[in-house]
């Protein structure tokens, strides 16, 4: 049994949707909750065997992303329980789920109970627009309510998530963010990119071998200067196309 006291919430959520979305779930726990971005660890960050952990990334092309992975090595689980959640814009979740158990587990935690939640397109931000929304909102006080019973019984059992092992290949699209002229210096970008891809003494320019695509210099510029190449939008546009005006359905794996 897990004598859950308070939860904390760890992602990384470079435009804001997964930690939306992993917050709306511990909040509806009925819990005190900490959060914690994955982003601002530098050392090692230890949890023990009381500890209930919501674990949230974002899904890059059915898998976790590679620079999440390595951050996720900062935490040691001690036994804690971890709930996953895998956070996807509406085309599929694949893989990452699994993978992120995996990287868990690999870290001493247990897995309490695995999510794939839905939350706004990072690329395209008509697909599952507003997600996650009250309805979604009203979903995880359900999903809340059974992890919470679930976790009182005695010896409980780990839960079986979708996907395959060895995990499926993806590679990144060879584009980076350009800047337009209304580009003001202002250094926001360089400032919040995780992985340093962006010069703080040329912020129009992205190192292309450092970029993960992970969409937030785009998102914190206040003036709309940074985007994609029209023809990358144009053909994420097409692909993306079939799931436009469909709502998936958050799902809970106990």
């Amino acid at each position: 049994m897990n004598k859950m006291e308070h939860i904390t919430v760890v992602y990384f959520s470079p435009t804001g949707g997964t930690r939306k979305a992993c917050l709306n779930l511990a909040m509806e726990m009925g819990k005190k909750v900490k959060d914690v971005d994955l982003c601002s660890l530098e050392g090692e960050y230890s949890f023990g065997p009381e500890d209930t952990v919501i674990v949230g990334v974002p899904v890059f092309g059915g898998r976790i992303p590679g620079y999440a992975a390595e951050k996720l090595t900062y935490l040691k689980g001690g036994g804690a329980v971890a709930l996953t959640a895998a956070v996807y814009g509406n085309r599929a979740f694949e893989d990452a789920l699994l993978e992120l158990d995996d990287c868990l587990k690999a870290q001493g935690f247990r897995i309490g109970a695995g999510t794939a939640l839905l939350a706004e397109h990072s690329m395209v931000r008509d697909v599952a627009a507003g997600r996650p929304d009250n309805q979604d909102r009203k979903e995880m006080a359900d999903f809340g309510a059974r992890i919470l019973e679930k976790l009182e019984e005695e010896g409980w059992q780990e839960p079986q998530v979708p996907g395959n092992r060895p995990y499926r290949d993806w590679k990144q699209m060879p584009v980076i963010p350009l800047t337009n002229a209304s580009c003001i210096s202002c250094g926001l970008c360089a400032a919040r990119c995780p992985v340093q891809a962006i010069p703080v003494s040329n912020p129009s320019s992205t190192d292309q071998a450092r970029c993960i695509l992970c969409m937030r210099c785009i998102s914190v510029c206040p003036v709309k200067a940074r985007s994609l190449p029209e023809q990358a939008c144009a053909m994420l546009e097409q692909k993306l196309s079939p799931v436009r005006d469909i709502r998936r359905e958050n799902e809970l794996f106990l």
